[in-house]
């Protein structure tokens, strides 16, 4: 008897609705749901990369995307799940495949809840072709108002050397230098001090490696991670289980935010953020560092981390703590947190002495939606809203082609072979579907603070141009000397930036005074920066640099790379429990001195941020 015959008669009706429904799918949009443990074929993971759109890496010399040989599969049909956080700027992203080097295979990074940062796109990243395999290109937080985006040169090594004097106040950061195209070349900002924020994170401007050239994302406001949304688990799925026809996947399992406070690390070569169990000596190797030992490696920036160190700023213990349970658990397996869901639900349900000083990493999003004292409420998502968004995931993979598409076009094989340096080249990209509403339509508590700007950069501290060569299609930005434009008129090269004027410099800074000469008692730092063919070796540079105990430098890339978390709901958030690990922790370790610093001080808001090395700062000394 055929089917369609067993559905018509009202006998067997209720019979085939009944046997869809223990399937875990809707007859409407054949909907399945994330297994809630391992199961044949799908695995659910406690650990694993941060979705980018969640939280991205900020490195001070960006490098190029990792290359597989194995090429990614097709996109799995995801659905966004049946509850959302409370807001009208949060929305669903989808997620995308990442690459497993553990597994030699692809696992898929879920998508996430996400409250979009005020005036931010989304521009979603891909995995390219190319002569030796497939090349992992980032997404990035774009100005939402800008209609084209300016690819650069390489930018130099970083001269980041911290501070040079002491903050005005323990509420202040440091914000980091960094290199800006200015005119025809790239010039030095330097750092300054910065009034830190409690409801906001501060992400600094930073480059994005493409294979066009390099992005500049100018800085910004963004949430703390207990304010962003919700992070749901990875699940790592078998080629068989993956390919199954009509399948559609919904994630349910909720990564709790204790993560970023006990077990986050920063892996600059994947550009991503990892959570969970990499905590063995080995994973030195692989390129993580513990979030603590990558800022103070100067390696990059960690808003995250800065953020919490800045919310701890009283507590002169803090850094000794987070240090030593990161000892603890690199030289204690069992203190180690579960790999997987069902190894979480096992050791839940185990037990009391297994369970001793282990916080949840994850729970359901329906179980998490029903706490009260929750630090996020929660909202069914309305039939309209949940077709709109069960088609993002079409959109997104329509603009990233779109985007991969565009930045291989420009790419020039030739200028690529003789080495010869890419000249700016501005070009139009499509729309993201993700954008936020301008800052200025948002009120309360989602109107982000006002963003002031670096200083400018001194005209004695530039790099030399660029070597004619690179790509010759789209738009050549006019970099020459322009009459001097107010700041409000002038713009980074950013992604998905403004169309550049013909004679205005790509660079969002003020443009400096042709005279310009900082006193030494200015609150900002001044390197000793030359042109690229004068200049000394950089300050300390990743391969110069030693990472915290247990993090050695991994081994050198192919080329040049480029505060204290709110407490959420106690069975669900890690928080300080574990970060001082009560007596068996310092009991361990021993009392150990503090590091003698007091946060950070801040001075005023601007643009990047990076841990302070004031004099007296102990913290900031120690070699890590």
């Amino acid at each position: 008897m055929k089917i369609p015959e067993i559905i018509s008669r009202p006998g067997h009706r209720l019979a085939v609705l009944a046997v869809l429904f223990a399937l875990g799918c809707h007859p409407g949009i054949g909907r399945a749901q994330a297994p809630d443990a391992d199961v044949a074929g799908a695995t659910v993971l406690t650990r694993g990369p941060v979705h980018e759109a969640f939280a991205g890496v900020v490195t001070f010399n960006p490098e190029p995307g990792i290359v597989v040989a194995k090429a990614p599969p097709e996109a799995i049909e995801e659905l966004p799940p049946t509850e959302r956080p409370e807001g009208d700027n949060v929305t669903w992203i989808p997620g995308y495949w990442a690459w497993d080097d553990e597994r030699n295979d692809y696992l898929w990074v879920s998508g996430t809840w996400r409250a979009l940062p005020p005036g931010r796109a989304w521009m979603a990243g891909y995995w390219g072709k190319t002569s030796q395999g497939y090349q992992w290109t980032s997404g990035y937080w774009a100005d939402a108002t800008a209609k084209e985006t300016t690819y650069l040169p390489a930018p130099p090594a970083t001269v980041e050397a911290g501070p040079n004097i002491e903050a005005p106040s323990v509420d202040y950061d440091w914000a980091p230098g960094g290199w800006i195209w200015y005119q025809d070349r790239y010039a030095w900002s330097p750092g300054y001090w910065e009034l830190g924020r409690a409801d906001w994170d501060w992400c600094p401007g930073h480059y994005v490696w493409t294979p066009r050239g390099f992005i500049y994302v100018e800085g910004f406001w963004d949430y703390p991670v207990e304010r962003r949304g919700v992070l749901f688990a990875p699940v790592y799925f078998e080629s068989g289980f993956r390919g199954r026809h009509g399948y559609r996947y919904s994630p349910t399992i909720v990564i709790g935010f204790g993560v970023f406070s006990d077990d986050l690390f920063l892996r600059p070569r994947y550009n991503h953020y990892y959570f969970g169990d990499y905590y063995d000596p080995g994973y030195v190797q692989g390129g993580f560092y513990a979030s603590f030992s990558f800022q103070s490696g100067r390696h990059g920036y960690d808003p995250i981390f800065s953020h919490q160190r800045w919310e701890h700023r009283s507590d002169r213990e803090w850094e000794h703590h987070v240090e030593a349970s990161f000892q603890d658990r690199r030289d204690h397996a069992d203190t180690r947190p579960p790999r997987t869901w069902a190894a979480e639900r096992s050791r839940d349900s185990g037990p009391a002495a297994s369970r001793q000083n282990h916080a949840p990493m994850a729970m359901p999003l329906d179980q998490l939606a029903k706490q009260k004292n929750g630090p996020m409420k929660f909202q069914p998502v309305a039939k309209a809203e949940q077709k709109q968004l069960a088609h993002r995931g079409q959109d997104v993979e329509k603009s990233r082609t779109q985007r991969q598409t565009l930045e291989a076009k420009g790419v020039n094989p030739a200028a690529q072979k003789t080495g010869a340096a890419r000249q700016p080249v501005a070009v139009k990209l499509p729309r993201s579907p993700i954008v936020s509403p301008p800052a200025g339509r948002l009120t309360g508590n989602q109107a982000p603070p006002k963003t002031q700007p670096s200083p400018g950069p001194a005209p004695k501290h530039q790099s030399n141009p660029p070597a004619p060569g690179g790509p010759a299609e789209g738009k050549r930005v006019d970099t020459q000397a322009a009459p001097r434009p107010a700041s409000s008129e002038m713009k980074p090269a950013s992604g998905q930036g403004e169309a550049t004027a013909p004679a205005r410099p790509v660079q969002s800074a003020p443009k400096p005074d042709a005279n310009f000469q900082p006193k030494p008692e200015a609150p900002v730092h001044q390197p000793d920066v030359r042109p690229v063919d004068q200049q000394p070796a950089p300050h300390p540079s990743a391969a110069e640099t030693k990472p915290a105990p247990g993090l050695d430098k991994p081994a050198p890339s192919e080329r040049p790379a480029q505060p204290p978390t709110r407490q959420a709901p106690e069975q669900f958030q890690k928080g300080a429990s574990r970060l001082m690990r009560n007596d068996r922790s310092q009991a361990s370790h021993g009392n150990q001195s503090a590091p003698g610093n007091s946060p950070a001080a801040p001075s005023q808001p601007g643009n990047d941020r990076n841990q302070p090395n004031a004099p007296g700062n102990d913290r900031d000394k120690r070699d890590h």
